[in-house]
């Protein structure tokens, strides 16, 4: 028998896991009564039919490649090292990740490192660039890892000029093509294993993924889906998009692209933005983000492998009810993997949308523990 966390029982209806779509029919024929006893048994088979290695894992994991999915071109690798700082050996780097489109980025490992290491890649935020994640990655590489961080589209090197990263999203809603919130960033990840795989000084099986705000958000969906990610951190990222919708707080989320969403009030002559408009824009920029890819539903697609959350109880962009959905499947999902150490979360206390110090310590000791031999 498996017995699942007493905390189940507080997820509400409709959110228990990827799995909802089946047990919200089922909860249709059985009206109010038991449904609170009946949720702890609901998320378990929620799990079941979204567990890790089941066909609608795979399902799920297919429907969000046919979004991203383009042609693969050859990877061209141009890589220049840099004089040792330090201790540390750097190199400047870039891949090709589709047609016209190079993932620029810096790696960075200890100078007298020898044989294959485990690597970390780090994700920025909005309006960042690779540059931010390099205190973290100098760490990460005296820890003994290759730490790796790289440029999204439309920032730092890849930069086409002030603005373009909000003209690229507002670009996607009037035509499909690029999914630059957020999703192209999951290929472009999965591109960059597929160059660090190829790399002599790299332990293919040790790789780990981390990222703040907007990279937090990158990290949990691309580790969702490239089980490639041996571990992955999520910086103030983690949320429902869901559960902003239903309880009208998108406004933070929202206001990471805010002149994105001014052009397309302007357009469609609105006088604001309102729910339905948020709506509509994900289901054109990211489909699935608030239903099939939402946080709580991505959990059990990343489990077993260690996952550490880190959240804040007074961040506006992801609202902590949001982020306890999150918490809440992830731990149903780990204990019934039987996983429930390779699962931890930290809501940071008085705290808005950053992170703090001893936070960061934390994540690079998870990963010492779950990727260093």
């Amino acid at each position: 028998m498996i017995i699942l966390p007493s905390r189940v029982s507080n997820i509400p209806l409709g959110r228990v896991s990827p799995g909802s779509k089946i047990t919200l029919v089922f909860l249709r024929g059985l009206g109010e009564i038991g449904r609170v006893k009946l949720l702890p048994f609901l998320a378990l088979l929620a799990f079941c039919y979204c567990a890790p290695g089941s066909a609608r894992a795979a399902d799920a994991r297919q429907d969000f490649l046919k979004i991203i999915d383009r042609p693969r071109v050859d990877l061209d690798e141009k890589v220049a090292e840099m004089p040792v700082t330090n201790g540390l050996a750097v190199f400047q780097f870039s891949v090709a990740v589709e047609a016209g489109q190079r993932v620029s980025g810096i790696l960075l490992k200890r100078a007298d490192a020898h044989g294959r290491q485990p690597v970390v890649i780090a994700l920025h935020g909005t309006g960042g660039s690779k540059k931010d994640m390099l205190p973290m990655c100098r760490e990460l590489a005296e820890r003994g890892f290759i730490a790796v961080a790289i440029d999204a589209r439309y920032h730092g090197e890849r930069s086409t000029g002030k603005g373009s990263y909000e003209a690229a999203i507002l670009r996607a809603w009037h035509e499909p093509g690029e999914h630059p919130f957020f999703y192209d960033t999951v290929w472009e990840v999965m591109r960059l294993v597929d160059y660090l795989q190829t790399r002599g000084d790299v332990d293919p099986a040790r790789i780990g993924l981390t990222g703040i705000s907007k990279g937090g958000i990158e990290t949990y969906l691309t580790a969702a889906i490239d089980t490639r990610i041996a571990a992955a951190v999520p910086f103030i990222g983690m949320e429902s998009f869901r559960w902003a919708l239903d309880h009208n707080q998108w406004q933070g989320r929202v206001g990471t692209i805010q002149k994105t969403f001014d052009a397309i009030v302007k357009e469609s002559g609105a006088t604001n933005i309102d729910t339905a408009m948020v709506q509509k824009f994900y289901d054109r920029v990211t489909p699935g983000i608030y239903s099939e890819f939402d946080g709580p539903a991505m959990m059990s697609l990343i489990a077993p492998r260690p996952l550490f959350i880190v959240n804040s109880d007074s961040d506006t962009h992801t609202p902590l009810p949001g982020v306890n959905e999150c918490i809440e499947a992830a731990h149903s999902a780990y204990h019934s993997a039987g996983a429930d150490d390779h699962f931890s979360a930290k809501i940071q206390e008085h705290t808005g949308h950053k992170v703090n110090p001893d936070s960061q310590r934390g994540a690079i000791d998870w990963f010492v523990k779950n990727l260093k031999p």
